[in-house]
């Protein structure tokens, strides 16, 4: 047994239960009332739609507003795809500690 293998994959797994520590702490943050009524209603649906109705106001037709406008759009964007990459990162990561659990105890299991 290599003792290069079994720290790699401890090292595997410790990075593992931090991805899934990271989702758990979102999924809890997102079932919280108060972030449902600041960031799931106040920004991702109303700012968004403010936003999008700002696009098309008249006194916003220059080109430094729109570009702030689509920066503006493009943030509510991004931060709604980081927190689903986080999900899924944790759902990978727990189908990655059993795999590593396993090969750890294969390499253990071989030492015998």
């Amino acid at each position: 047994m290599s003792d290069n293998s079994l720290e790699e994959i401890e090292l595997s797994i410790e990075e593992a239960k931090k991805m899934v520590s990271k989702a758990n702490s979102l999924k809890s943050l997102l079932s919280n009332k108060n972030y449902k009524a600041l960031v799931d209603d106040g920004y991702f649906k109303e700012e968004a739609i403010r936003l999008v109705l700002l696009k098309s106001d008249p006194n916003m037709e220059g080109e430094a507003n729109q570009k702030a406008i689509m920066q503006a759009i493009d943030g509510i964007g991004s931060f709604r795809q980081y927190l689903h990459t986080v999900l899924q990162y944790g759902a990978m990561a727990e189908k990655e500690i059993g795999a590593a659990q396993e090969a750890r105890e294969e390499l253990l299991a071989e030492e015998l």
